[in-house]
């Protein structure tokens, strides 16, 4: 049995965990992050890829953004298609010339990565946390099973950054915590394809057969989406059904077919909203998809994951370096009100974009807003403002 004695014992390699083990890093504070899946598992899954303009400027701020910055594809607009008809939302004439970032969270997270391998900070793959104990104790203890066998972590504070089926929730006595959440009645069948993507900008589409997305990770591969029934399979969705579907629902007058190229990835994907309140339970903090999971639709799962790290990180260094426990005892306030503003604008994306298979009069008002967004200004003008920015609109000057 082997112990290690850290500051902070952060449970996820992912956007929120490995951005607060790199900023502890340079604040001078041990911490380690531990993954209870492979390195190039982690490296090579595929998430969201639209970063917000104030995360994109964290990022940068933190010294994990120059590829981002050299690579991701700015956007200043999308695209809502309705009726066979096109509309462009100009985001960033609607919103102070910002815009958003397109940059694929398998490279925020192999950013981070390298950012923390180059240090030498501890990063332990294929280590699963077992346990944790302590957390309302000045020491917790997590036991681990690690490539070399077990070990024990003893820690200051442990984050929970391992989504909302990990062992960080679950180590919160049910009674302390409420948890709310919301099922939708679809999922997204997701593909990735060595395609040229068709448009400069994603393309969000409501079509009476289903909800559609098109969007990109770089100039030549495409990722797309179907709304689909929940009970679905991958083995009913052959490539050529594919393809066919998202002819179909993103056609318009103007442009009746869509680039087609090889399928190299797939996926379902259940649509649902989770949010776990309060995020802090003594010695433990959640961030990210441990806290809250938003439906894709709205852009805001990793933005909120790193919008946690900005408001935690700062907490857990005046406490760990001053004593200061203000911060952090504001943490999971601070957090909810921006993650409930996320909630709203995710469920009023879904809502618009999602038609309802029996209730017409659903259908007539998913219409009528899509109208209010291409036809006045005041309605482009919120969309724009809470697409771009919303995980920064809290702070002074966003």
């Amino acid at each position: 049995m082997t112990t290690l004695r850290t500051r902070v014992a952060i449970i996820g390699a992912g956007p929120a965990g490995l951005l607060l083990g790199h900023l502890l890093e340079r604040a001078g504070i041990d911490a380690v992050v531990l993954e209870r899946r492979s390195r190039e598992y982690v490296e090579h899954r595929v998430r969201a890829g639209v970063i917000e303009y104030g995360v994109a400027n964290f990022l940068e701020e933190s010294g994990v953004g120059d590829r981002m910055r050299r690579e991701g594809l700015v956007h200043h607009g999308v695209e809502l298609r309705f009726d066979r008809a096109s509309h462009r939302v100009a985001l960033s004439e609607l919103y102070d010339g910002r815009a958003i970032t397109v940059y694929g969270q398998a490279e925020v997270v192999n950013d981070l990565i390298k950012a923390r391998v180059a240090t030498g900070a501890p990063l332990l793959f294929e280590t699963e946390v077992q346990s944790i104990s302590g957390l309302l104790n000045s020491t917790v203890t997590i036991e681990t099973q690690s490539p070399d066998g077990p070990l024990t972590i003893e820690a200051d504070f442990v984050v929970g950054a391992d989504g909302s089926h990990g062992v960080s929730v679950a180590s919160i006595p049910a009674s302390v915590v409420t948890r709310y959440e919301r099922v939708y009645p679809f999922s997204w069948l997701g593909i990735l394809a060595e395609a040229a993507p068709a448009t400069e900008e994603l393309i969000y589409c409501r079509h009476e057969r289903g909800f559609a997305l098109y969007s990109m990770r770089s100039p030549s591969v495409s990722r797309l989406y179907l709304g689909v029934d929940p009970n679905d399979s991958l083995e009913n969705w052959s490539d050529e059904r594919i393809w066919d579907e998202l002819t179909i629902r993103l056609a318009t007058d103007d442009v009746p077919a869509i680039q087609r190229g090889p399928i190299i990835e797939r996926g379902i994907t259940a649509m649902r909203s989770v949010v776990i309140a309060p995020m802090r339970y003594g010695r433990l903090l959640l961030a990210g998809d441990a806290a809250h999971i938003v439906p894709p639709t709205g852009a805001k799962g990793m933005n909120l994951a790193l919008a946690d790290i900005r408001v935690l990180a700062p907490a857990l260094i005046a406490q760990l370096h001053e004593g200061d426990d203000r911060l952090l005892e504001r943490y999971s306030d601070t957090c909810l009100e921006r993650v409930w503003r996320a909630e709203e604008f995710s469920t009023y994306m879904t809502q618009m974009l999602h038609p309802h298979a029996t209730d017409e009069f659903e259908n007539g008002v998913q219409r009528a807003r899509l109208r209010q967004i291409v036809t006045l200004e005041s309605t482009a003008r919120s969309l724009a403002r809470n697409y771009v920015n919303l995980s920064s609109l809290q702070e002074p000057g966003a």
